[in-house]
C-alpha cells in the first residue's frame, strides 16, 4: 500500500489514519506500507513509532505462544458454468486458459485501449442490469468476461 504525499497534513495522513492504513496493510503476510513525503512529519513520525511498538509486541506474543503469521487460504469456489468444485490454483489456471483463446475480435478490442474501456464499460452495464433483474448466472458471466478481458490486457 503506498501513501502519496505522506507529509501533506490532513484528514487522510493524519496520526490516527496512518496508523489505520499501515494496519491494514500489516494484516496481510506479505503487506508493505510505504509512506512517499519529502520530509518524516510528527503525525508519520508517531505513527511509525506506534506500528513499530505493536510490531515488537506481536512479535513476542507470537514467540512466547509459537505462533508462525502466515496467510488465510479461501476455501474452495464452485463454478457456476459446470457446478465442478474449483480450488484457488484451478481458477487460475482456468482463467489463464480463457485468457489464451481469444477471439479476432477481441483482439483488436485489446488492442485499442478507448475500445477496450467502452467495451468493458458496456459489460459493466449489462452485468447490472442482469444482476437487476435477478440473472446471476448470466451477470456471473459477464463478470467473469470482464475479468478475463482485463487478465488478458495485463498480460
Amino acid at each position: 500500500m503506498a501513501i502519496l504525499d505522506a507529509d501533506k497534513e490532513g484528514f487522510l495522513r493524519a496520526e490516527r489514519s496512518l496508523i489505520q492504513t499501515i494496519g491494514r496493510a500489516a494484516r496481510n503476510v506479505k503487506g508493505k506500507a510505504i509512506l512517499y513525503a519529502d520530509r518524516i512529519t510528527d503525525s508519520m513520525q508517531k505513527a511509525i513509532d506506534e506500528t513499530e511498538r505493536r510490531r515488537a509486541k506481536q512479535i513476542e506474543f507470537n514467540e512466547l505462544h509459537g505462533i508462525t503469521p502466515r496467510s488465510t487460504k479461501r476455501q474452495n469456489s464452485q463454478d457456476i458454468d459446470t457446478g465442478e468444485i474449483l480450488n484457488d490454483d484451478q481458477i487460475d489456471e482456468k482463467i489463464s486458459d480463457q485468457a489464451r483463446a481469444l477471439s479476432a475480435d477481441e483482439r483488436h478490442i485489446l488492442a485499442d485501449p478507448k475500445l477496450l474501456a467502452k467495451h468493458l464499460s458496456k459489460l459493466e452495464k449489462e452485468m447490472l442490469k442482469a444482476s437487476k433483474e435477478l440473472q446471476f448466472e448470466q451477470a456471473a458471466r459477464l463478470r467473469d468476461e470482464m475479468v478475463r478481458l482485463k487478465a488478458q490486457m495485463l498480460s
